[in-house]
């Protein structure tokens, strides 16, 4: 009889074969065209497909200026020592349009063959006519030419840094400039080396929060669109509907419209998913996160980019804070049913890796810190003062384990009752129930021995006061979990002790999952491996868990 664990297995290995089974026998399937990446959403949980198969996104972000051929030697050996399967990479609108009409190719095509070269997946970023809500990237030809591509304006009439969303010879630009790129991606990867865009890049406007242009003036005290007005079960004005968020909510309305057309004709091209990133701001306060910067998929305003722009497959937070609590808050703020978690960005620190469990807790799709390359250059203090062996290895260690079968991770994370903890700076315990079973996370604890045990005299933890740490468990099946993380103590209780037999450990395995899905055990954790807890240290290790109710 098969147990819960051996059942799930099957029921996805034999899911797997026959999707399989059927593309081999279709005649459209050949080699050389797999099927386009995508991503399914159901009960709540979301999937990304590559190839027709669960992909989690193991990804690494290489630097603003890191987008030209002499730079790519600077990236591979980073991508490779961080163990990434995907690398995301700056594609600027002055790089393939520098003279109206006239487009260049080349770098794309060189990053498409070093990739493929070097067996990773890319994510290409469009810095078209915003790049942190900025023209820096867009031609010369547009931001010398104010007059036909015009930016946003003050109430007194100068001239704002961002070019307007409402400059409709600027989206026609743009949209003829990347539907060109997409194109170019149809005709030149059938094999989808590219597996997503980014049209645009933290779009928005510091400082001012909506463009006061004449006409423009006109149209915000006009009425909201009817989707707006479903959404928010009334119709009248923006102040009328969206109070003190009017501005914030007209702005966003605007520049999600604006995108979603570019996405539209690019998707019209080659329908690869797309998504949208926010530079973000308060996480706790919605009218403070509404200026930084207003117009973008900030957390508060994601139902208006949802109506505004159906073409994005998501919008994504760049998390760049390293307090635990504004972490968790975003996260919990863009893992929704509708849309599905990506860390499109976050701090390339090491104490920055440790949430990488809470976001695949959290049923993240992919997880990305930001400049991956030896170029030089750092951003702290939003990442790390310099990117050596010792930062870089904060992060692999984690792909590591999860990379052997990451495929394996995206079906479980989409499909099964998922927990991730990264600790937090009082290095509190926290706990989460599945059923009858409390799973409780410890940290700064030595593999052996107890806190309270009074006989037992040890030096302080090496971890004490350090960011590290952090669970990740999924539940198979009742009673079995699949347990990873770092510096961590893992520990699992009856949830309800005063009402049932109670329980405990009955089997532990440390192993790994092979590429068609089996499992392929190591040992057998027991004694001292087991008597205090799951401890697993900074190396990451998979353990597969079975717990006995009534033991």
């Amino acid at each position: 009889m098969l147990s819960g664990f051996q059942s799930f297995l099957w029921r996805a290995m034999a899911g797997i074969i026959l999707t399989s089974l059927i593309a081999l026998s279709s005649p459209a399937f050949s080699e050389a065209s797999p099927e386009l990446p995508r991503i399914e959403s159901k009960d709540g949980k979301h999937i990304f497909y590559v190839d027709g198969k669960p992909y989690l996104m193991l990804t690494g972000q290489v630097h603003n200026s890191s987008n030209y051929p002499a730079m790519l030697p600077k990236v591979w050996p980073v991508i490779k020592q961080l163990g990434a399967n995907t690398v995301q990479v700056p594609i600027a609108w002055e790089q393939i349009e520098p003279s109206e009409g006239h487009y260049d190719f080349s770098f794309v095509d060189e990053l498409l063959q070093q990739a493929r070269a070097n067996n990773v997946r890319l994510i290409l970023l469009w810095f078209g006519t915003w790049k942190n809500t900025g023209p820096g990237y867009a031609p010369e030809w547009v931001k010398t030419n104010p007059k036909r591509f015009p930016r946003m304006k003050r109430p007194d009439g100068q001239d704002h840094y961002v070019l307007s969303p409402h400059g409709r010879a600027t989206l026609e630009a743009d949209k003829q400039a990347f539907v060109r790129l997409m194109q170019h991606l149809r005709a030149t990867d059938p094999k989808h080396t590219v597996i997503m865009v980014q049209p645009e890049n933290e779009v928005g406007s510091y400082g001012l929060a909506r463009d006061h242009a004449p006409e423009i003036e006109k149209l915000f005290r006009g009425p909201v669109p009817q989707e707006l007005a479903r959404l928010k079960g009334k119709s009248g004005s923006w102040q009328e509907v969206f109070g003190e968020f009017a501005e914030q909510a007209f702005s966003s309305w605007h520049f999600a419209r604006y995108i979603d057309e570019i996405a539209a004709a690019g998707k019209a091209a080659k329908n690869l998913p797309m998504y949208c990133n926010a530079a973000l701001g308060d996480a706790f306060n919605a009218k403070a996160a509404s200026t930084s910067p207003s117009g973008g998929p900030q957390w508060n305003m994601i139902d208006v980019w949802k109506a505004a722009a159906p073409h994005v497959d998501l919008v994504a937070p760049d998390i760049y804070t390293r307090d635990h609590k504004a972490y968790t808050a975003y996260l919990n703020h863009y893992a929704r049913p509708d849309n599905p978690l990506f860390i499109a960005e976050t701090g390339n620190d090491a104490d920055y890796a440790r949430f990488l469990w809470a976001a695949l807790g959290k049923g993240a799709i992919g997880f990305s810190p930001f400049g991956m390359d030896a170029s030089g250059y750092s951003n702290y203090p939003l990442g790390a003062k310099e990117l050596d062996a010792k930062t870089i290895e904060a992060f692999a260690s984690k792909y590591r384990v999860l990379s052997l079968a990451a495929g394996w991770w995206a079906k479980i994370i989409g499909t099964r009752p998922m927990w991730g903890a990264a600790k937090a700076p009082d290095a509190a315990d926290q706990s989460h129930v599945f059923g009858r079973w409390r799973v409780t996370a410890q940290f700064e604890l030595w593999q052996f021995g107890e806190r309270d045990m009074p006989w037992l005299k040890t030096d302080p933890h090496p971890t004490k006061g350090q960011p590290v740490g952090g669970v990740l468990v999924a539940q198979l099946a009742d009673d079995e979990f699949l347990v990873t993380g770092s510096d961590v103590r893992v520990r699992f209780n009856p949830s309800q002790p005063d009402k049932g037999p109670g329980g405990g450990i009955l089997r532990v395995e440390e192993g790994n999952f092979a590429p068609d899905g089996t499992w392929q055990m190591i040992r057998v954790w027991n004694g001292d491996q087991t008597d205090y807890g799951l401890n697993i240290t900074s190396e990451p290790v998979l353990l597969r868990v079975k717990l006995a109710w009534g033991h």
